[in-house]
């Protein structure tokens, strides 16, 4: 049993404990760390795939590839589960189009 005692729950984490609430504080700041990191991945392969579909385009293909989405969504879906799938078509529909 602790010997802490607990009060109100503090506004900014809702944690009832000083030492609770600077856990929370920390493991937020690396959210927000890993938060602009993915970020600046997905800016990343916006642009990347920016480039793949103006190659196709100016080839006489299609700026769509149908086939490639599917791996991507069975591979999203395969590492993370049914959310994953959700994450995979937000992604692509990000990408497509920005050329």
């Amino acid at each position: 049993m602790s010997t802490e005692t607990t009060t109100a729950p503090t506004p900014d984490t809702g944690a009832r404990t000083p030492e609770a609430a600077g856990i929370i504080s920390d493991a937020r700041r690396r959210i927000d760390d890993l938060d602009g990191r993915i970020i600046g991945l997905v800016q990343e392969r916006m642009a990347v795939s920016a480039v793949i579909q103006r190659e196709r385009i100016t080839s006489g293909g299609r700026r769509v590839n149908l086939t490639r989405e599917m791996e991507i969504l069975a591979h999203y879906r395969d590492q993370l589960g049914r959310p994953g799938t959700a994450l995979a078509m937000t992604l692509l529909e990000l990408s497509r189009g920005q050329i």
